[in-house]
């Protein structure tokens, strides 16, 4: 599976100015909505396994969240990145008590369950390399983070 195949400019966010976690999700939902890619349902849905499933993810000196939610909310699959301006607070997925401020988001609408866990298995093995996040983190140009994402996503595969 490549990444690049559910990348897309629309639904690529840089350095964007949000308070939480919350304001990450309405603006996602906003834009895959009136793109026509989730249904109506899609913002409560990912809000809601959020809360039960924490996806937050503590790494070496970084954070991570790779929220998803259930199939039937998305029309048409896609992966939205999104790095906040600002650090966002995440519950963490191995410790929902614990916290952690995360530089980078990636949103998976995904639905199909295959494609959602290897997606997420994609991911793991491209955010366990600390230089390859910190270039996404730094990233001021959409089409360079797809083809940043593409290029990764295929030097992993080999």
């Amino acid at each position: 599976m490549n990444i690049e195949e559910f990348l897309s400019e629309d639904f690529i966010w840089l350095n964007e100015p949000v308070k939480s976690q919350l304001d990450v999700f309405e603006k996602v939902f906003t834009k895959c909505q009136d793109k026509g890619f989730v249904s109506g349902e899609f913002l409560e849905k990912i809000k809601e396994r959020e809360k039960v499933f924490p996806t937050g993810l503590q790494l070496d000196g970084y954070g991570v969240a790779i929220p998803h939610t259930d199939p039937e909310c998305v029309n048409k699959q896609f992966v939205a990145v999104f790095t906040p301006e600002e650090e966002v607070m995440f519950k963490r997925m191995d410790d929902s008590n614990a916290e952690v401020n995360v530089k980078i988001i990636f949103v998976l609408g995904l639905n199909q369950p295959h494609s959602q866990l290897a997606m997420l298995q994609e991911l793991m093995v491209l955010l366990q390399d600390k230089e390859a996040v910190e270039n996404l983190r730094n990233t001021t140009d959409k089409k360079q983070m797809i083809q940043y994402l593409s290029d990764l996503s295929k030097q992993k595969q080999r």
